[in-house]
């Protein structure tokens, strides 16, 4: 059979359905609960595009973030990567106290 239907032939069909099973579960897996198999399924195409893309461009700032965050950029650790002790970024918690307290 030669004939394509919009475009699918018995080669792309298997191509296509895998990745609208693979675009549904990633939207589902990664939704946190905030959707469905049945509501995702039954989406129209643009709006489970959008969803899929939204939800991708959420995970990828907060990847950047945590990648930033990792690489110590803005941060002062008391730990350096070979996981000796940064004695200068030690906060001064011992406070002198000037007066002595007298107990009588």
């Amino acid at each position: 059979m030669g004939l394509s239907f919009f475009g699918l032939t018995s080669n792309t069909a298997p191509i296509a359905r895998s990745n609208l099973f693979t675009q549904i579960h990633e939207i589902v897996f990664h939704g946190k609960g905030g959707y469905d198999w049945d509501i995702i399924y039954n989406m129209p195409r643009w709006l489970r595009q959008f969803t899929f893309n939204k939800i991708n461009d959420f995970y990828k700032k907060e990847s950047e973030v945590n990648e930033n965050a990792s690489k110590g950029k803005n941060s002062n650790t008391l730990m350096d990567s070979s996981g000796k002790i940064n004695r200068e970024n030690k906060p001064n918690t011992q406070q002198k106290s000037s007066s002595k307290v007298n107990y009588k």
